[in-house]
This record gives structure tokens, C-alpha cells and sequence, in this order.
């Protein structure tokens, strides 16, 4: 493995605005991207974070040695991986990016929408697949690991379908209680057809096993 490799990784919920204070998120912590960077860093690869609006600890090594960038919004990381994906190696999409955001008019941001006992009526929009767009465009030898968060009864199936739909070469899936949690409990579907049962574990050691996958390329 080149020791140069570089790595670009997503962690963290996005915030999308309903006004200016405001917002529609979701429970992602981002502890399982911040310990994949540290894992990655660790391993000997060159890492560039794109981190969520979360309050999750960076290690000092993760604060010295690797580029960071934030965001607050799918659109926001929109515009970060059109700037970076194409220089990376591996995208590791470890983000919990909104399926949906408010429809929000010009003005939108603008004030704080009052209460009204009437009610609010909220639109939403679909936001842009963000894994998909990167998978769409990689060169050869670019490589895509997503994840997949569903109900237990639907992981196996709803990972493979993200697996094929969105042309990834690796997906992570999880159940729907690893959300927010310290812990994982990842089955790996490679677009080889391999299956790895990771089973529960830290996010940190899981993020350890990953690194040593993609080291030996296992993981495809």
C-alpha cells in the first residue's frame, strides 16, 4: 500500500434551516467518522475530515495532522466534495446527510417564523445523493465505502440495494441503534460479493478493523 494514499472523510449529521435559528438534523453523533480519521491517520494515509455540526472530541494527533474542514448543511458538503473528492483516493461516507430539507423561499433565512396556534404546515425537498454523484464520477481505481443505516429485519437488504444502486465498492451496514452510540454493529457488503460479520464492537475498534481491510484491500 502506498503510505500516501489519501483519504477523504465525511462524519456527522447536517443542520438544514427552516429559518435563521431553526433547523431539521438527525441523532448522528459523528463519533464513527471522527475514529475512522483517527484510525486512517494513524495507519500512514494522508486525511481530510469533513465534519457535521457536532460537539464530538478530536484527538490532537487528528487536530495536528489532519486537514479539517466543517459543514452545516448537505449543501454545504455538496460544495466540499465537488472541491476535494477528485484529488482523494477513498472516499470513506460516514455522514448522515438529510434526505430532506425545507423548501425555504429567498427570504427564508432571513427571520424567525413566529408561533401561531394555527399550526405550521413544513415542506421538504429531496436533497442531492451525495455518495452516489462521487460513486458516479470516480476514475479507476477510485475507491467509494458508504453506510447504511436501516431496521434489522431490512439491513441485508436494504445495504445491497445501496451497494448496486449507488455504485459503491464497500458499504457499511448498521441497525438503526448505532445512531448516537459508541458502539457498532457492521455487517461490510463488498461490491465483490464478500460479507464480512464485523459484529458489536467500538467504534474505534471497528474503525481499526476498516483501516487494516483497506490496507490489503479486503474490503472490495
Amino acid at each position: 500500500m502506498d503510505s500516501k494514499l489519501r483519504v477523504l472523510i465525511t462524519a456527522g449529521p447536517t443542520h438544514e434551516p427552516i429559518d435563521a435559528v431553526r433547523y431539521v438534523a438527525n441523532r448522528s453523533s459523528g463519533r464513527m467518522g471522527v475514529a475512522l480519521a483517527e484510525a486512517f491517520l494513524l495507519g500512514g494515509f494522508e486525511v481530510r475530515l469533513l465534519l457535521g455540526p457536532t460537539v464530538v472530541g478530536l484527538g490532537e494527533g487528528l487536530k495536528d495532522e489532519a486537514a479539517l474542514e466543517r459543514f452545516e448543511t448537505a449543501a454545504d458538503l455538496e460544495g466540499l466534495l465537488d472541491r476535494y473528492f477528485d484529488e482523494s483516493d477513498i472516499l470513506v461516507m460516514a455522514a448522515a446527510v438529510a434526505d430532506y430539507r425545507p423548501a425555504l423561499g429567498s427570504s427564508g433565512l432571513q427571520s424567525k417564523i413566529r408561533r401561531s396556534k394555527g399550526g405550521m404546515r413544513l415542506e421538504l425537498e429531496a436533497t442531492p445523493d451525495l455518495v452516489a454523484g462521487c460513486a458516479e464520477r470516480k476514475r479507476e481505481g477510485q475507491r467509494v465505502i458508504g453506510f447504511a443505516l436501516e431496521a434489522p429485519e431490512e439491513l441485508m437488504e436494504g445495504a445491497k440495494d445501496k451497494l448496486w444502486r449507488k455504485k459503491l465498492d464497500a458499504v457499511v451496514a448498521n441497525p438503526l441503534k448505532t445512531m448516537g452510540d459508541v458502539e457498532i454493529d457492521a455487517t461490510v457488503y463488498s461490491a465483490s460479493g464478500a460479507v464480512h460479520r464485523v459484529g458489536e464492537q467500538t467504534k474505534a475498534g471497528f474503525a481499526k478493523w476498516l483501516v487494516e481491510q483497506v490496507k490489503g484491500e479486503g474490503i472490495y
